[in-house]
């Protein structure tokens, strides 16, 4: 059995529970990143673009189901917002937090149910994308942008109420 470091990366682990496991701690640190804010701060445009910390959050649950659920022939819920659009980087007034973070975790559950189920081998299409992906490809690409998001979140939340950090101490 691996052993784990304080972060939870398996140090020997196989490459599967190793590129999960980056994952999980890449959308851990999203959420955490909503900790202790009031909504009023959740859903404050920080950038010219209007992106806030839900905004993200909300992106983050659309790209879970596009890339792990709909690229591999899986049932996507039926969205509320057209994420071609960019409705998925905005949290609108009429959607609640609640709302939001529930969509989130679904996706999130979705996407791990592909992973379970499918080997990294194992290939799907995207329909926007008019290409043939692995599983392991999209799970890489999908640590991109969860890292990648969650990093924009580290510059929101500074500059929200001046928290900094790449993960929980613990």
């Amino acid at each position: 059995m691996a052993n784990d470091n304080e972060a939870g990366m398996p140090y020997q682990g196989s490459e599967k529970a190793t590129l999960r496991a980056s994952l999980d701690r890449h959308r851990d640190v999203a959420l955490w990143k909503l900790e202790g804010l009031d909504d009023e701060q959740l859903r404050r445009p920080m950038t010219p673009s209007g992106t806030s910390l839900l905004g993200l959050v909300k992106h983050l649950g659309s790209v879970e189901y596009g890339w792990f659920v709909e690229t591999f022939g899986r049932e996507v819920e039926p969205f509320w917002f057209d994420p071609y659009e960019n409705e998925d980087m905005a949290a609108d007034q009429g959607e609640t937090t609640e709302q939001i973070l529930a969509f989130y975790s679904r996706a999130r559950a979705a996407a791990d149910r592909t992973l379970d189920e499918l080997t990294l081998d194992d290939l799907g299409s995207p329909p926007w994308r008019g290409t043939t992906v692995s599983l392991r490809w999209v799970l890489v690409h999908m640590i991109e942008e969860v890292a990648r998001h969650a990093g924009h979140m580290d510059i929101i939340r500074e500059l929200l109420d001046g928290s900094t950090g790449d993960h929980r101490a613990g």
